[in-house]
């Protein structure tokens, strides 16, 4: 509990926006509530026979009658678009006077309150979708149950319903208080907190506009950055190409605002209001949401989420690579605070992540739901890049091709091939985000070089965990995940006999399979030392595991799908198809020695 005393205010509904302004400052999430929460909200005023209490709301008041939203955003906000909706409905318009609701720093949802407001027509460029959503889903609501839903009813309803409105006491330490509140429901998520903190440092309303709009844009993982942004920004940021980030606003916090203050360079640069940029429609250079190209750009899985984002970005730009505690959440706010030290580390933060997350979505791997692979997915490690269809005089769109590829052509490069193998490798061998120091390392890399080769780094990283591991002196379950990962990369990556097709991919595998069974239905019991041999093991996924049970090897071997998860398997599984299906102690002594000689090879210590 808070050592404050709260002063509550009862205030009926009817009243609520009446001769006052609430904002909803930048830090606070979006509006979010969806139809069945709406409908439930207007299913309890409707069905509320005398006073009726929906919760409380609780602010900071800024000026007289001026009251910054803390807690209840999500209410208010729905009860605000039923107010517009009885207005309209009732041609009242005393019900919704002057704009009582204002959201700081976000344009388009004050656009999209006056639309509503005024009856306009909706574009879908300036709206915000949840709040159209909103108040259609209120209009329906009421067009589809008439017969117990009657707008002046309603309105005599709202009268009797009340909210407590809560004054938090002047000079409260409000970052200790979004804290308290994030262990309640839809309360602030600790990333939310470090965007306040980050805004609070910027002076101009300009700046933090603009960094809202980049940390909005970041947030969105299962996008690429660039089409976070609309036509106008998108050739402001980034190259000609809309792949990379335009070198002069690499570090250089002047030169991003303007950015976002004018037009494309190709054109004429004339100054423009913010207010326009981020709000303007270019329907001729805009893809319909609609339309497919959209669609492809949302076939995309992040590796990561954007909390463990940022954690990644503090990581590479302050060299903790090899802190095993720079990714871990639970230290969320104590490892990020550094990054809101005073204006000039704020705006830098902001910068390396716009950076980060350029890099990041060329550089790491995603999970691809598209064409044959809707259903199951597949690893990509792909660019974006601007296309225009010049003899049909097409509008830009975006495409998507191999990361270090030069050309048109479809078939992914080998570099990008050895890569998205090598990366997925590393992404199903250490699941858990705070594990995945291996983006820290590709992010930490760009950052100070964007041309590094990622290949000899990362394969680097992997020598090291082999090493560090101990795999020749274990045995059975001790001997860690990567020592098969990374050998059935090596297998893939120099075509081991030419057994390795070009689409081989790493599955999501972590269970040790013994080729050899433990528990054999038929033959003789293997000793422990045998059977928990590196020469006996390969890791698949726990379903293939379980359908081996306990059969022989040359059983095993007829079940393709499952042998074809490892390369080393496979190599087993070749072994005895080449020696009358038998697997003896010697064959898998010797398949040991061998795979071990490969690790060898490639600097294992």
């Amino acid at each position: 509990m808070l050592d404050c005393k709260l002063k509550p205010i009862q205030i009926s509904i009817d009243d609520i926006f009446k001769d006052v302004i609430y904002v909803v400052p930048i830090y606070q999430r979006n509006y979010a509530w969806n139809a069945k929460q709406i409908e439930q909200l207007i299913d309890d005023i409707n069905s509320a026979e005398n006073n009726y209490y929906l919760g409380t709301l609780i602010t900071n008041q800024k000026e007289p009658s001026v009251y910054e939203i803390i807690d209840g955003q999500q209410r208010l906000t729905t009860l605000y678009l039923l107010k517009l909706y009885l207005s309209n409905n009732l041609n009242q318009k005393d019900l919704c006077k002057g704009e009582p609701l204002q959201f700081e720093a976000r344009k388009k949802y004050r656009n999209t309150l006056i639309c509503l407001k005024n009856s306009s027509v909706i574009n879908d460029e300036i709206i915000v979708p949840e709040l159209y959503d909103g108040y259609i889903a209120i209009k329906k609501y009421f067009e589809n149950n008439s017969n117990i839903l009657n707008p002046n009813k309603f309105r005599e309803k709202l009268k009797r319903v009340y909210l407590i409105r809560i004054q938090v006491p002047k000079n409260i330490d409000l970052n200790h208080y979004f804290e308290i509140m994030n262990t309640r429901g839809e309360q602030l998520e600790l990333h939310q907190i470090v965007k306040a903190k980050i805004l609070e440092k910027l002076e101009k309303p300009e700046d933090k506009e603009i960094a809202s709009k980049i940390w909005d844009s970041c947030a969105n993982m299962d996008s690429y950055i660039q089409m976070n942004f609309n036509t106008r920004i998108r050739n402001s940021l980034f190259s000609s190409s809309w792949t990379d980030l335009q070198e002069e606003i690499i570090d250089n916090w002047d030169n991003l605002v303007q950015a976002f203050t004018h037009q494309n360079k190709e054109k004429s640069f004339d100054k423009c209001s913010l207010k326009e940029i981020l709000t303007e429609v270019n329907i001729e250079n805009i893809k319909n949401l609609d339309d497919e190209d959209y669609n492809d750009n949302e076939r995309f899985k992040s590796t990561i989420s954007f909390p463990n984002f940022i954690l990644q970005v503090n990581a590479a730009i302050n060299n903790d690579e090899k802190n095993d505690y720079s990714l871990d959440d639970k230290y969320f706010i104590e490892i990020l605070k550094n990054n809101w030290a005073d204006e000039k580390t704020s705006k830098n933060f902001i910068l390396k992540m716009l950076q980060c997350r350029t890099l990041f979505d060329k550089y790491i791997i995603k999970r691809e739901y598209a064409k044959d692979y809707q259903k199951i997915g597949k690893w990509s490690l792909q660019k974006l890049e601007k296309y225009t269809n010049k003899n049909e005089n097409d509008n830009a769109k975006p495409i998507y091709k191999s990361t270090y590829s030069k050309s048109d052509k479809e078939e992914e490069d080998n570099i990008t091939q050895k890569l998205r193998t090598l990366e997925s490798a590393l992404r199903i061998t250490y699941t858990s985000p705070k594990t995945m120091h291996w983006i820290t390392i590709v992010l930490k890399n760009l950052l100070e070089d964007k041309n590094t080769d990622l290949i000899p780094v990362l394969e680097q990283y992997c020598l090291g965990k082999i090493s560090d591991s101990n795999y020749k002196n274990k045995s059975g379950f001790d001997i860690e995940r990567i020592v098969f990962s990374y050998l059935d990369y090596l297998l893939y990556r120099d075509n081991y006999n030419n057994i390795v097709e070009k689409d081989w991919e790493f599955q999501f595998r972590n269970s040790i399979e013994h080729f050899y069974p433990q528990h054999p239905d038929n033959g003789e019991y293997w000793g422990l030392n045998e059977l928990n041999d590196f020469g006996n093991l390969a890791l698949i996924t726990v379903s293939g595991n379980s359908k081996f049970s306990n059969m022989p090897p040359s059983a095993k071997s007829d079940y393709k799908e499952i042998i074809n998860q490892s390369i080393k398997l496979r190599i087993m599984s070749i072994i005895v198809n080449n020696n009358d299906k038998i697997w003896t102690k010697e064959l898998a002594e010797k398949h040991k020695q061998e795979m071990i000689n490969i690790l060898d090879n490639n600097g294992i210590k």
